[in-house]
């Protein structure tokens, strides 16, 4: 069990690093286009076609272009720089916003238009999150107060996705759903505009990438580069499930829709206390050994949730669920960080976000076929069951590169020789001494 040592600095030492206010505040705003575009573009296709059919699969598209394609661009921000790379996305990203506003204000919209155009935003998102987090290691180069700004960015980042889906419910009151599409264009323009002129970001140049790196998780340092990812997508497919299983679990006790809100609000809750609980403390023990224990912790949350005898109690064990969910994100992101080559952290980033979210989408699918078929006991308890051993394969996998036989010579891929310091400094520089005393700099919704 990881031994904490709570410390300074805190996260008022995050917000007083040079231009990190203006910095962070203008990737949120960004961001925040983020949290409002999903439901508002249901909306107004909804609106436009009165099919669901058609505004599912435009969603789709939109999805799986901006999901899947998010470390492409994002190496695009490694190879040339935030600048030149994310103000054209975010342009090209809000033009086509707009178009999709403009196609779907009236009755009778095309189809085949809607899709066409949602289909070429998502692939033209701008990754502020992943160049957000990068840039936190660009102010800082103090592993406790990158974690804190990790965490703290994490933290914020659930609360766009909490606040943006309020912001287009009250929107909508006043005006057409299209008009939250329009908000989101201009949102994203603005933030994007602001973060790249931030004098933090600004003079940023591409940092010299290692060619033999690659571009996929694999290839950063081993298979522990692979770890972060496949975590993340754990956590990703915990959170899938559990949302349709909150909605099966009122539907079957006969509650109203309504509380789904408030216990997925619960959920957000937890994880939100349970990030800014995990920035606050500085761990003795590395990123890639906490990260499988924060999976677990969720795996077993999850399965106990099961156990829930009424709303109350689900309510509860949502929550507490929730507490581990926004800890392994951020120490995903710092593992994915720490294990990156040189020149290419805003798409290991990237990585762990798309990871993310095809979890998700795996998960929801896969919960709603067991719903249809298993107990909802059950279906907790296989959810929880698939998540924890998804932490105990990868930090099976880890233990056995950790440990060589003795006397071999150091693997390709960074594996520590037998006899040397579990500690020791890896291929780059990068220590992996605990966070409390190393002094070496240690990476979505």
């Amino acid at each position: 069990m990881s031994q904490p040592v709570i410390g300074r600095p805190s996260y008022a030492a995050v917000l007083r690093l040079p231009h990190a206010r203006r910095t962070f505040g203008a990737a949120l705003l960004g961001r925040l286009s983020y949290g409002i575009v999903a439901l508002s573009v249901m909306l107004a296709v909804t609106r436009s076609t009165g099919s669901y059919a058609v505004a599912g699969t435009v969603m789709a598209l939109f999805g799986a272009t901006s999901v899947f394609l998010s470390p492409l661009r994002a190496a695009l921000v490694d190879r040339h720089g935030p600048r030149p790379a994310l103000l054209p996305m975010a342009l090209l990203y809000a033009g086509l916003l707009g178009a999709l506003a403009a196609a779907s204000w009236r009755p009778g919209g095309s189809a085949l238009l809607l899709g066409a155009l949602a289909a070429a935003a998502g692939a033209a998102t701008p990754p502020l999150g992943p160049s957000m987090r990068a840039v936190w290691r660009e102010l800082t180069d103090e592993p406790a107060l990158v974690q804190r700004a990790f965490s703290l960015d994490a933290v914020a980042e659930e609360m766009l996705f909490v606040s943006g889906p309020l912001l287009v419910g009250a929107l909508v009151q006043i005006a057409h759903p299209a008009a939250g599409v329009v908000a989101s264009a201009l949102l994203v323009g603005v933030g994007t505009c602001a973060f790249v002129l931030s004098p933090a970001v600004r003079d940023l140049r591409p940092a010299a990438a290692d060619p033999a790196a690659g571009s996929t998780p694999a290839r950063g340092r081993g298979a522990v580069g692979l770890m972060a990812p496949v975590m993340a997508a754990g956590v990703g497919l915990a959170l899938g499930a559990m949302d349709l299983f909150v909605l099966a679990f009122a539907t079957q006790r006969h509650h109203g829709d309504e509380v789904v809100a408030w216990v997925l609000a619960a959920l957000s809750a937890g994880s939100a206390a349970g990030g800014l609980l995990n920035g606050a403390v500085t761990w003795r023990t590395s990123a890639r050994v906490r990260l499988p224990l924060l999976v677990v912790g969720l795996g077993l949350a999850l399965a106990a949730a099961g156990l829930a005898p009424g709303l109350g109690t689900l309510t509860v064990a949502v929550a507490c669920a929730g507490f581990f969910v926004a800890p392994a994100l951020t120490t995903a992101y710092l593992l994915a960080d720490e294990t990156a080559p040189p020149g290419r952290r805003t798409q290991a980033g990237a990585w762990v976000n798309t990871a993310v979210n095809a979890g998700v989408s795996i998960g929801t699918a896969a919960a709603g076929l067991l719903v249809a078929r298993l107990p909802l006991e059950a279906c907790f308890a296989l959810a929880g069951g698939i998540t924890l051993l998804t932490a105990l394969a990868c930090a099976g996998r880890k233990a056995k590169k950790a440990a060589p036989p003795r006397g071999t010579a150091s693997a390709p891929g960074g594996a520590t020789p037998a006899g040397a310091a579990p500690g020791g400094a890896a291929p780059g520089g990068a220590a992996h001494a605990p966070l409390a005393t190393e002094s070496a700099t240690p990476e979505r919704a």
